[in-house]
């Protein structure tokens, strides 16, 4: 982006990618998200009003992967954030998805789970120390935090079984923790936002100022 986008003008690049940024979301309705501060790598994240809950259930969001995705989102929050490989597939299984087996709408499955969700950055995959044999461990990803939440994870798995969120009272204590941290951050960034706007002079302002000259006597 520097290279390319912003040539001779990079001193400025915060400042252009902030001006950016808030057109984005202002125009398009799509906030400008840092997925890793080291990489500087960037996402579009959907700030309008999202589609009905029963529509995530069934999977209407876009496509078939969408919930398996899910599905694999409530499974590690159920368990603790984190849950064996090996564990996954042997729930799956039992919803008839196969690591070794071609499934008719997810194609390869364990492709799907392994590299292009991890890819997308949904899910994080790795190996799990001083295991023999060799295991690894699923992770939410750094994209899956920004695109949903605790709480609707903790709703869609609600539904699936036909109970209540607060049947689960650990996971329902770590998702209203998770909103209200959500909450405080979205206010900061209110507060920051504003008090850009306001320190910002509009160019009305500035042509009015009058500029002295010392004049000789």
């Amino acid at each position: 982006m520097l290279k390319h986008v912003v040539g001779d003008y990079r001193d400025v690049f915060a400042e252009l990618l902030r001006l950016a940024a808030e057109r984005l979301e202002y125009v398009f309705g799509y906030r400008l998200a840092e997925l890793e501060p080291k990489s500087h790598t960037y996402i579009l994240v959907n700030t309008l009003e999202p589609v009905e809950e029963d529509a995530e259930v069934r999977g209407d969001q876009g496509t078939p992967t969408t919930g398996l995705l899910m599905t694999l989102l409530g499974l590690i929050f159920m368990k603790g954030n984190a849950v064996k490989e090996t564990e996954v597939w042997d729930f799956l299984r039992r919803l008839g998805v196969h690591p070794t087996k071609k499934h008719l709408i997810f194609g390869d499955p364990k492709k799907l789970i392994t590299e292009d969700f991890v890819r997308q950055r949904y899910l994080d995959y790795r190996r799990i120390p001083h295991t023999d044999p060799v295991d690894y461990e699923f992770q939410w990803g750094p994209r899956t935090s920004l695109e949903t939440s605790k709480m609707k994870v903790l709703k869609f798995v609600a539904k699936v079984h036909n109970q209540d969120p607060k049947d689960w009272p650990a996971q329902y204590c770590e998702a209203l923790a998770d909103e209200e941290a959500r909450w405080r951050r979205a206010a900061r960034g209110g507060r920051r936002s504003r008090g850009r706007l306001h320190a910002r002079p509009s160019p009305a302002t500035r042509r009015s100022v009058p500029v002295s000259r010392s004049r000789k006597q």
